[in-house]
């Protein structure tokens, strides 16, 4: 599923870059082996053997003697300052696979601002709720999961987000948000909820191109990804790689040739510093 022009070894170091800066690969965890990397990802060493290249230049990653490859102790992201005062909801979006959890996480290190990521919050009744009404727990594409589950399952999210912000607390809230950032009506709506609670809505888009999405999913291998992965092409013809929210938003790419999410949350909180 390697796009045109794309080397896997810069897509692979760019997983790994993500986990390391959100915090699922620690400072000072040691790395899977070369080759169980490479069954991961699907590839012969050699492109293991670069991304690691990559990912040591950067620091990220060191090789000990006898110890293996290992994430660096020095690691962990900077921390900017986000502007206190009002409360803050920074609302990240984007379909399967487009990194949002992992630069949400990036975003959470760095403010300390809690993360309510939709599926953390809710995906064990999701399936739970799914089996009871007679579906399956991948499923994310039929009408009970559309009509019936999903509208509860954003309405408990979004209840988390208030909960915080009666409370003071910044937040950023994680999910596809495919239909609610299509709607400008949503932006309108959530955008007076929360000036009324005193708190300041930031709209977060991320793009990633097909290719790159593919190789997230497919690595993650959870099953509400399932209809996608056995549906692929169709999936992708069903959605827009250059979509942007009909709100005042911030788009960030997630592929292997750009920046790291690391250094483009630095830039977002620093702008709500300013």
């Amino acid at each position: 599923m390697e796009g045109i022009g794309e080397a896997r070894h810069r897509q692979i170091a760019r997983e790994l870059r993500n986990e390391i800066e959100a915090g699922r690969l620690r400072p000072g965890q040691k790395l899977p082996s070369t080759r169980a990397l490479a069954e991961q990802f699907g590839v012969s060493v050699a492109p293991i053997n670069d991304a690691m290249a990559l990912l040591e230049q950067e620091g990220l990653v060191v090789s000990r003697p006898r110890s293996g490859r290992m994430v660096s102790d020095t690691a962990a992201p900077g921390v900017p300052k986000p502007r206190r005062g009002r409360p803050q909801v920074i609302y990240v979006g984007g379909y399967a696979g487009s990194g949002k959890t992992e630069f949400g996480r990036v975003l959470a290190r760095m403010s300390g601002w809690p993360i309510l990521d939709k599926d953390t919050l809710t995906r064990t009744v999701v399936d739970t709720a799914l089996v009871q009404l007679g579906s399956t727990a991948s499923d994310r594409e039929s009408p009970t999961y559309l009509n019936l589950v999903r509208p509860a399952e954003y309405e408990c999210l979004a209840a988390a987000v208030r909960e915080n912000i009666g409370c003071g607390v910044s937040a950023v809230s994680t999910a596809p948000y495919i239909k609610e950032f299509h709607s400008e009506a949503w932006f309108r709506r959530t955008c007076v909820e929360l000036d009324t609670a005193g708190a300041d809505m930031t709209v977060v888009w991320i793009r990633c191109q097909p290719a790159s999405m593919h190789s997230y999913i497919t690595r993650r291998g959870a099953a509400r990804d399932s209809w996608k992965l056995e549906n692929w092409d169709e999936y992708v013809a069903g959605i827009d790689t250059t979509f942007e929210p009909p709100w005042p938003h911030t788009i960030i790419t997630n592929d292997p040739d750009s920046p790291p999410l690391r250094e483009q949350a630095e830039q977002l909180l620093r702008s709500l510093a300013d």
